[in-house]
């Protein structure tokens, strides 16, 4: 029997804010002057994906696996939850064929650090990084995002039962 294939869709954004760091993908921005708001890390790629990933396998979606109102997720990483994710779909059969995400967000600009932040998800996820691709978008001056008000991320995940 061929393995059946789901699609996940997932999205996150969270307000720009000074006074903690930015985390992208799991990636830490050092020379960003803002991070953003959250009760976890607030890293949206990581979010996104984890909802992606989540919807494809039919597990729910993060907050209800990591709920905001749980004071033991306060400030975890993206990074805890990828990892958590990866376990569950492992657990339940599931093997990850594909993520693909694009970061929506004119206050910083992602540049070279695409290719680490995909390293770096794939490492989590324990899949070969040729698995994951991270884009970039911006709005321009438009909008939220574009004010830089917020950051987004969306995300789409492909997986395949055993």
């Amino acid at each position: 029997m061929a393995p059946e294939t789901r699609i996940g869709i997932g999205y996150d954004v969270h307000p720009v804010t000074e006074g903690r760091k930015l985390m992208l993908g799991c990636v830490h921005f050092a020379d960003s002057n803002v991070g953003l708001d959250g009760h976890s890390d607030a890293d949206v790629v990581a979010h996104a994906i984890c909802d992606a990933l989540l919807g494809a396998a039919g597990l729910g979606d993060i907050g209800e696996h990591f709920p905001p109102s749980d004071e033991k997720w306060k400030d975890h990483p993206g990074s805890a939850f990828l990892q958590a994710v990866g376990h569950m779909l492992r657990h339940a059969g599931h093997h990850i064929v594909n993520i693909d995400c694009t970061v929506l967000a004119d206050v910083v600009r992602l540049g070279d650090r695409k290719h680490q932040m995909a390293v770096t998800i794939a490492s989590h996820l324990a899949i070969d990084r040729s698995r994951v691709s991270v884009k970039a978008t911006t709005f321009e001056g438009h909008g939220t995002i574009g004010r830089g008000e917020v950051i987004a991320c969306e995300a789409v995940a492909s997986l395949h039962t055993r």
